[in-house]
C-alpha cells in the first residue's frame, strides 16, 4: 500500500507533470471505484488542473472551475503515468485499469488496481473535505504544527497498542503498516507497546524515530517518476517485509507477526527484548 512519502511523491510528480494541463476524457473503467455522482465525473472534462495536494494518503488534484479530482490508492492501487496515452478503449470489468484520465497534451494516466479485493476511491468533488476519509484525517506528522508536545498529548491516556495507533489515519495522517514497523524499529519500541504507559523517554524517542525516517522516505521518494517509487521504498526498509533477513542495526533475525490480512515486522533484539512475539494466527497469549 502506497503510504504518505510515495503519495507525497506522486503529488510532487503530477504538480510536475500535469498542473496547467487541461484534461480531455475522464473514463471510468471500474465504476465501483467511484465514490461521487455529484458533480458527475464528466464535469472535469476541459478543466485545467491548477494544483496536486495531499491528504494524508489521499491525492487531490485541483481544477478549473472549483473542482477537486481526489483519490485514494487502498492496499493495490497505483497511479500508471503515459507521456503519451495509449489509444485503446478500455472495457469495464475486463482490465485493472480503475479510470483513465486524458490530458490535452497527450499525456496522462491510468488508476490501477491489482487482486479481487478493490477498495481503491475515486471522488469529484468541489471541496476535499466532502470527502469522507479526509474529513476524519488527524494531523500529518510532517507539519511544522506537529510538536513533540501536540504527539505526547495524543498519546496521553490512549490504552492502546503502539503499532495500531501510528496506523490510525484519524490519529495521525499518512502512516501504514510498512511505516509504523520501520518507525517502531528506529524507536527501538515493541509494536505491543501500550501508549499510555510511555515514559517520556520512550516518547521522545518514538517522535524523533517517525520525524527522521519519514522526512528520509519522502526525500527518497522525491523526483521519482510513479514507475520508480514502489522500487525506492522497499530499498530503504529495514525490516518491513524483511522476514528471514539480518536485522542492519543487531543481525539478530526479523520476525514477523501474522493477522488476517496483514503482518508486521520487527527485531527481538532492538525492540522486544530478545522476547519473540506470538504469531497471532496461532496464540493471542502473549499482549
Amino acid at each position: 500500500m502506497p503510504e504518505m512519502p510515495e503519495v507525497q511523491g506522486l503529488v510532487d510528480f503530477l504538480s510536475a507533470r500535469a498542473t496547467g494541463r487541461t484534461i480531455t476524457r475522464v473514463s471510468v473503467g471500474a465504476i465501483a471505484a467511484l465514490k461521487t455522482f455529484d458533480p458527475p465525473v464528466h464535469a472535469l472534462q476541459d478543466a485545467t488542473v491548477t494544483a496536486a495536494a495531499r491528504y494524508g494518503k489521499f491525492v487531490d488534484l485541483a481544477c478549473g472551475d472549483g473542482l477537486h479530482l481526489v483519490f485514494h490508492l487502498a492496499k493495490a492501487g497505483w497511479l500508471r503515468w503515459y507521456d503519451e496515452l495509449p489509444k485503446t478503449l478500455i472495457r469495464p470489468g475486463k482490465s485493472p485499469i480503475a479510470v483513465r484520465v486524458a490530458l490535452n497534451d497527450g499525456s496522462g494516466f491510468d488508476l490501477t488496481e491489482a487482486g479481487t479485493k478493490k477498495s481503491l476511491a475515486v471522488y469529484v468533488v468541489r471541496d476535499p473535505q466532502e470527502v469522507p476519509g479526509i474529513a476524519r484525517l488527524g494531523p500529518d506528522p510532517l507539519d511544522p504544527g506537529f510538536t513533540r508536545e501536540a504527539f505526547g498529548g495524543m498519546l496521553a491516556g490512549k490504552r492502546t497498542q503502539i503499532k495500531g495507533l501510528l496506523r490510525d489515519q484519524a490519529v495521525i495522517a499518512g502512516i501504514g503498516n510498512a511505516y509504523s514497523d520501520e518507525i517502531l524499529h528506529a524507536a527501538r519500541m515493541s509494536p505491543y507497546a501500550i501508549a499510555a504507559n510511555l515514559a517520556e523517554d520512550d516518547v521522545d524517542r518514538l517522535y524523533e524515530a517517525m520525524q527522521t525516517t519519514l522526512t528520509d522516505a519522502v526525500k527518497a521518494a522525491s523526483g521519482k517518476p510513479p514507475a520508480d517509487l514502489k522500487d525506492a521504498k522497499r530499498a530503504g526498509f529495514r525490516v518491513h517485509a524483511r522476514r528471514g533477513e539480518a536485522c542492519p542495526v543487531c543481525g539478530d533475525t526479523v520476525r514477523s507477526v501474522f493477522f488476517a490480512d496483514r503482518s508486521l515486522e520487527y527485531c527481538p533484539t532492538c525492540q522486544t527484548g530478545e522476547k519473540p512475539l506470538a504469531d497471532r494466527r496461532l496464540s493471542r497469549l502473549l499482549k
